[in-house]
């Protein structure tokens, strides 16, 4: 009888799918999701993984380092306000065009513009402003898109619709890097190209979702005594959410911590430069890319199969642990591939389960762009602390001191998911 009452229950746009409402695996969301994340992340770890840091090279080649730093520190702090202020704020959108829609599209342009003036900077301080100006808009995509998969998804398919989008994130993240590889000699043609993909993100997901009005939909009006539930860090019942969160953070940091100075790894530590430079990036990117589109094919559906979600996550910790320790031992430039192929297995395992496993820690649904939007922000912070540890470790002993330090954070990061209660 419960059953049958919960199919037979009208659903409303506004509301999450239960298992019983939700016969077939969501296609559309997925293909969106899958359309949007690269269009979004491909150019942003394009810019941030090469363009970028041959941009900064070129202005203070003595000081890049610490201005690559610097430039992080500062994104992440209007990152995390922006995730905060934009989650909430889209959780909270009545319009015809429903909740998402209208944010994700206005980002797709603000960034669009925002990385055309990045390109022209010929300073740090233009080079750190654009970046932090960026960030307001990117997030205007990320928090209401990644919301779509709570708002979307019944939780018998959310290990598999956490797999596209990770499958989106691998193409975006290690497609990005290998396509602006082939800008090095061009670098402001390829901001321009980077442009002009992250334009298409938003209007491409949203026409494929086909969001219904949300006009009718109530929303509570914000008062002094719930502003901390709408528009501030979950406080009730969040401890799985922040073991989540930190856990998250550790594990992105080790990733960053490599990748956020992998050019710089291969021309000061590996030693190499021309062709063969340009070359290892786009081998590199192309390898992660690979083992992590394969493990993303089945990571997810395997995890709604045996109904876990820490156990791959905290084995996929422990796979980027070992893989980051590997060019600790050589300079030679082989190191740098085999690294590429277990993290690339390890991110590609992290990344099928962890939206699933960060949608069944949230405190509360109604405010799932905001929470998953701080949650995302480990992403964000990731590639602000990685960089950051790894210029005072460089600073400190050099660029081998980089990868032990990638491979404690990674440690630790897995520590925090054991402890998740509510989650198996």
């Amino acid at each position: 009888m419960d059953v049958k009452s919960n199919i037979d229950q009208k659903l409303l746009p506004w509301q999450t799918p239960n298992d019983a409402q939700q016969k077939k695996f969501p296609v559309r969301t997925a293909i969106a999701l899958g359309v949007g994340v690269v269009l979004w992340l491909g150019p942003y770890l394009a810019l941030v993984g090469v363009l970028v840091p041959q941009q900064v090279a070129k202005i203070n080649p003595g000081q890049k380092t610490e201005i690559i730093a610097l430039m992080s520190t500062c994104a992440m702090i209007v990152s995390t306000i922006a995730n905060i202020v934009e989650g909430a704020l889209s959780d909270r959108t009545r319009s015809r065009w429903g909740r998402r829609t209208p944010w994700i599209v206005l980002g797709s342009v603000g960034t669009a513009i925002c990385i055309l003036f990045w390109g022209k900077s010929v300073t740090a301080w233009q080079v750190i402003l654009s970046d932090s100006i960026y960030m307001i808009f990117l997030n205007m995509i990320v928090a209401p898109l990644i919301a779509v998969i709570a708002d979307r998804t019944s939780p018998k398919y959310r290990g598999t619709i956490s797999s596209v989008y990770a499958l989106g994130s691998a193409a975006g993240q290690y497609g990005g890097q290998a396509f602006a590889s082939l800008f090095l000699p061009v670098p402001y043609t390829g901001f321009i190209v980077m442009a002009v993909l992250t334009l298409f993100s938003g209007p491409l997901a949203a026409i494929i979702l086909r969001e219904k009005s949300t006009k009718d939909m109530p929303v509570e009006k914000v008062t002094i005594k719930n502003f901390s539930q709408n528009f501030a860090f979950p406080t009730k019942g969040a401890m799985d959410f922040y073991l989540a969160l930190f856990g998250k953070l550790a594990i992105q940091t080790a990733s960053f911590a490599i990748s956020g100075y992998q050019l710089y790894i291969l021309t000061d530590y590996i030693k190499l430069h021309g062709g063969k430079l340009q070359s290892y990036v786009t081998l590199i990117s192309m390898i992660l890319m690979v083992t992590a589109i394969v493990l993303c094919i089945f990571a997810g559906p395997l995890s709604d199969k045996i109904g876990k979600r820490k156990v791959p996550v905290i084995f996929a910790g422990g796979l980027i642990a070992v893989g980051s320790l590997v060019p600790m031992f050589s300079t030679k430039p082989w190191v740098m591939l085999a690294y590429a192929a277990i993290v690339g297995i390890g991110m590609g395992m992290y990344n099928s389960v962890d939206q699933a496993l960060n949608i069944e820690v949230l405190p509360d649904p109604k405010t799932a762009a905001k929470d998953l939007g701080l949650l995302n922000m480990a992403n964000n912070g990731g590639q602000v602390f990685g960089p950051i540890f790894s210029a005072a470790i460089i600073g400190i002993v050099g660029y081998r001191g980089i990868f032990p330090l990638a491979c404690a954070m990674a440690v630790i990061g897995s520590v925090l998911i054991i402890f998740i209660k509510k989650v198996k």
